[in-house]
Formats: structure tokens, sequence, C-alpha cells
């Protein structure tokens, strides 16, 4: 009996010993600034306009237990604001065209940047990078990650930098390496036609289709060009500089957006990083407890069968503790719940003070409020209906 009763405490104390090392995590930050890299400066015609469409927020992709740290409200805001963000380190880096935030594909560009935030709780930020071309070419899809330090919350760095500004430069940085690696001056002259081209054929398909085929890898391919002087393809070219301009000024929504969010949103996730320290320490401390008081809850009635009558009051006293130490594991889970509601109370605060504005157009005032998509459809509508009484609905 004591061979066995010996053999189970081992082996109570080994189980104890490797639930402990489990439940004890080690999170690396980062230190190490990455600069935006600039390349020399192209000829303008070899110049790719690159277009950032609105992030998917990721909150279809949460597991509960992330359902319960993340605000819908919050995560909204951010696939708005992280785009924004992107865009503006892509067009400070001098190495492309026009960069412009997109609510949808439906404005041609030559390039297409598309993202999914996993993480984002103001200590570490997770976003799934994808990134094509407008002849449908994948360029290559990438998961970035950055944790950071309570440091980057400090006024002097606030001013300077978004404290997740080193994950957006690397993605500048990568992008720039792939297109000078696998793009020829050719490829990129290509790319910029499709592009035109397909705006064309959006107005005007029974016109333009012929100069396009898809082949059987799904990549676009120039079939052949119409005349540079064709009437046609000059009305396209100036319906393309309207949109151009509309889409710059759906820009200006955005940076309004960008800079109305900042400030509250720093705050938020200043609050959110220590609360998500806090969380996470917490519920480390209550799994701690829970484990602790299992084992010796189990350890105690494995004694309890001892025919020792000292052993078995041990017995009695290490289920007591034990029960007790659950009960403190159920209380430490009680306080997580508190920092969780606090979170998602920021959350509805925020998604108040970022509500968008109105912005003035040549012809018409219009409000961009979470229908920029909307918007723009009936944008595009009102330039179809342009050409077609330009051209005579020919």
């Amino acid at each position: 009996m004591s061979m066995n009763l010996s053999s189970l405490r081992m082996s109570v104390l080994a189980l104890l010993s490797v639930l402990l090392l489990a439940c004890s995590t080690t999170t690396v930050k980062s230190t190490q600034y990455v600069q935006v890299v600039q390349d020399t400066a192209p000829p303008e015609d070899l110049l790719l306009d690159v277009g950032v469409t609105v992030f998917d927020p990721g909150i279809d992709e949460l597991d509960r237990d992330e359902e319960e740290r993340v605000s819908p409200a919050i995560r909204n805001a951010e696939a708005r604001y992280a785009p924004f963000l992107l865009a503006e380190t892509l067009q400070r880096s001098g190495n492309w065209g026009a960069v412009r935030v997109l609510p949808n594909e439906t404005s041609t560009m030559d390039v297409y940047i598309h993202g999914q935030i996993l993480q984002s709780d103001g200590e570490g930020m997770r976003i799934h990078i994808s990134v094509r071309d407008s002849t449908g070419a994948i360029w290559y899809t990438k998961e970035y990650e950055e944790h950071i330090s309570e440091f980057a919350y400090e006024a002097s760095q606030r001013q300077a930098n978004d404290p997740f500004q080193v994950i957006y430069n690397t993605i500048a940085n990568d992008l720039l390496a792939w297109r000078k690696a696998n793009l020829t001056e050719q490829r990129i002259g290509t790319i910029r036609t499709v592009s035109e081209l397909q705006f064309a054929r959006n107005f005007a398909p029974e016109l333009f289709e012929q100069y396009l085929s898809v082949n059987n890898r799904g990549i676009t391919e120039v079939v052949r060009l119409p005349a540079d002087n064709d009437p046609s393809l000059q009305r396209i070219r100036e319906i393309r500089q309207r949109d151009n301009l509309f889409v710059d000024t759906v820009q200006d929504y955005y940076a309004n957006y960008a800079r109305q969010m900042r400030v509250p949103y720093d705050s938020w996730r200043e609050q959110s990083y220590q609360a998500t320290m806090t969380l996470d320490q917490v519920e480390a401390s209550a799994r701690r407890r829970f484990i602790a008081g299992t084992v010796a809850i189990v350890g105690g009635i494995a004694a309890a069968t001892s025919s020792n009558a000292a052993v078995q009051t041990g017995a009695l006293v290490g289920v007591g503790a034990g029960a007790y130490m659950i009960k403190s594991g159920f209380d430490k889970s009680a306080e997580a719940e508190i920092h969780i509601a606090a979170l998602q109370e920021l959350g509805e605060s925020l998604e108040q003070e970022v509500a968008p504005r109105m912005i003035d157009l040549d012809d018409r005032t219009i409000m961009l409020n979470g229908t920029v998509e909307e918007q723009y459809k009936q944008w595009r509508d009102i330039l179809v209906e342009m050409y077609q009484a330009e051209t005579g609905g020919i």
C-alpha cells in the first residue's frame, strides 16, 4: 500500500510540475525599429498605382475566448485605420504612383493589397496581407506580427510614430523587394495597360472586351491595343481622371477619420495594453490556482486511503486547501471578467468619437458614414451615365 501511495504522490507532483510549466509563457518584445527603404526613383510611366482595400476586421474568425476580449466596434474602426496608415507609409516611400485606400475593388488600380486583422489588443498586432496586380497574378501572402513594450506609448514615441509602425514599414519594404525581384519594365508596362483596358471595359464592354483575354491560369492578358488616338479611349481616360478625383476625395474622408481616431484610439490602446497584460496575468494565476487546487485535492483523496491516522488528518487538510485554491481561481476569473467589460465599454466610447463626417463635392454634399461602398457605387453609376451621354449611348 505504501508503495502505491508513494507512486501516486510522485505522479501527482510530476503532473503539477508539468501543468504549471505549461501555463507559463514568454512574450518577446520588439526593440528594433525598421526604416522604410526608398528605391531610386523610377520613371513616372513605371510607377504602379496601389489600392489598399479596407481590411477584414477578422471578427468572424475569432474563437470563443477571443470574442470576450474583442469589441466589434474597435475592430471595425481598426479595419479603416490600419489601411490608411499602410497607404500613407507606401506613399511616403516614393516607390509607387498614387496610393489610395479603397472601400472595395470597384476602382481600377495596378496593385491591390488586402488585409485581415488577426490580433490587435494594444500589446500585439497580427495582420494577414495578400497582394495581387490587375492581371490577377498573386504577388505574395504573408502574416505580419509585432509585439511592443509600454515604452511605445510614451508621449515622445506617440508623436513620432504609430506604436505598430514597424509592421507598416516592413510591409512596404517587402512589397518593394518583391517588385524589384520579380517585375521587369515590360511586365510593369503590361500591368498598367491591363488596368487601363479593364477600366475602359467596365464602361464600354462592347468596344473594349476584344482587347483582353484570360488564360487558363486565370491571368488577364493583352490581346491587342486600341489606337492611342481612339476617341473612345480618349473619353475613357477623361472619365478615369474624374474617377480618380472622386477617389482622392474619399482619401480626405479616411484622412479625417484617422485624425479624429488617433487620440482616443491611442488612449484606448494604451489602456488595452495594461488591461491585456493584467488579464493575461490574472488568467495565468487562475489556471495555476485551479491546477494546484485540483492536484491538492487528488493528493488529499489518495492520502485519505492510507491506514495511518496522521496521514488521513493531513489528507483532510490537503482537500480543504485544494478547495480553497480552486475557489480562489474562480475569484480571479471574475476579476478577469471585469477587465473584459472595461475593454468593451472603451470600445463603445471609441465608436462614438470616430463618427464619420460630411464632405463637400463640386455638385453635392454627401455623408460618408459607413456606407462609402454605396456612395462609390452611386458615383460609378453617375460616371456611366456621363459616358453614355457624351457618346450618345454608343
